[in-house]
Order: C-alpha cells, then structure tokens, then sequence
C-alpha cells in the first residue's frame, strides 16, 4: 500500500477511535508506520492531511448517497432520498458523525439533544399555536420542522448572508409546507 494511503487510512482510524485531536502527526505516522517528515512531505501540514482524509472519506461515499435518488421519481423523492441516504451514510462512519457533530464526542449534538430540543423549540413557538389553534394536528410536525431549520439556520447558515436574504429563502420554503398542512393555510 502506497504511504499517502496508509496515512490518509491512519489518520481515519485516529479520528474514529478519539475525535479530530487524536489525530497528530506523531500519532498518525506511528499508525501509519511512517516516519513524521514521510507525513509532512506529503500533506504540508496537520490540517492538510485531516482534510485529505475527510475528503478522501467523502468521495468514497458520494456516489452511494447520490445513487439513493437513482429510483425515485420526481424532484421531492429524489431530495428526500438523498438527505436519508447522507443522514445514514453519516451515521455509519465514524469519521462523519464527528465531523458533523452527531457523536457522543460533541456535547452539543448528543443523541438526546434533538429530544431535549423539542420541548424548547415547542414553547418557544407556543404563542404562535395560540393565535392559530387549526394546527393543531400538524403541531408535531411543525415544531419538527422548526427544530431541524432552526439548527440549519442558527449554526450552519453563512454568517454573512443578509438576515433579509435568509427570512427570504424560509419564508418561499415554509410557506407552501405549512399552507398545505393546516386548514386555513396559516
């Protein structure tokens, strides 16, 4: 095996076992069976190779999340395929989960925070259930909605775009969601 593979696959295996810290040069080229200058002469710098490998990772698993939409039909379904098979090809490897914080090592994403979440996000909308009693049945589901847009918006979303831009963009996507699942269209 070539060593920019056997350090690309070290430095995977790092990140798995403890998070992006465990991933040194001297931890990874002592993995690798390299010496430390083999790994800077290669990639330049801890960062460099980190990110090859994320990169490396994520075009090995590109085509199995873009193919989700192969069999599908219709813009909707092939979305939506294609967000499951992310979600899933995130939860399966290690490496991914870290990276998009979906592992027990950030405190912030945890596998209870999504139930921890909803309560809050619920309260926090309570007042608008208030003013629009008829959606009712579709509470959970918006309060979901909110939830998963919300993380998108508060922690992802580019902290540069004009809060104008980003009431713009929620306001064309939530609009017909929310009209199609309450009575008087919200």
């Amino acid at each position: 095996m070539r060593s920019r593979q056997k350090i690309i696959d070290a430095t995977l295996r790092l990140i798995e076992s403890g998070g992006f810290g465990a991933a040194s040069i001297a931890a990874v080229a002592a993995s690798a069976g390299v010496s430390r200058q083999t790994v800077y002469s290669i990639f330049g710098s801890r960062e460099q190779l980190v990110s090859d490998a994320v990169a490396d990772l994520t075009r090995t698993v590109f085509d199995e999340v873009t193919g989700a939409a192969a069999s599908m039909d219709g813009v909707v379904e092939e979305i939506v395929a294609t967000l499951i098979a992310a979600r899933r090809v995130v939860r399966e490897h290690a490496v991914l989960a870290i990276l998009a914080g979906t592992s027990d090592l950030n405190p912030l994403f945890d596998d209870g925070m999504i139930h921890r979440a909803r309560p809050v996000v619920g309260e926090m909308l309570a007042p608008i259930r208030e003013r629009h009693p008829d959606v009712g049945r579709s509470w959970d589901d918006i309060v979901d909605a909110a939830l998963a847009i919300g993380l998108f918006v508060v922690l992802f979303e580019d902290p540069d775009r004009p809060d104008d831009d980003v009431a713009g963009f929620l306001t064309r996507w939530l609009t017909p969601a929310i009209k199609s699942h309450t009575p008087s269209g919200f």
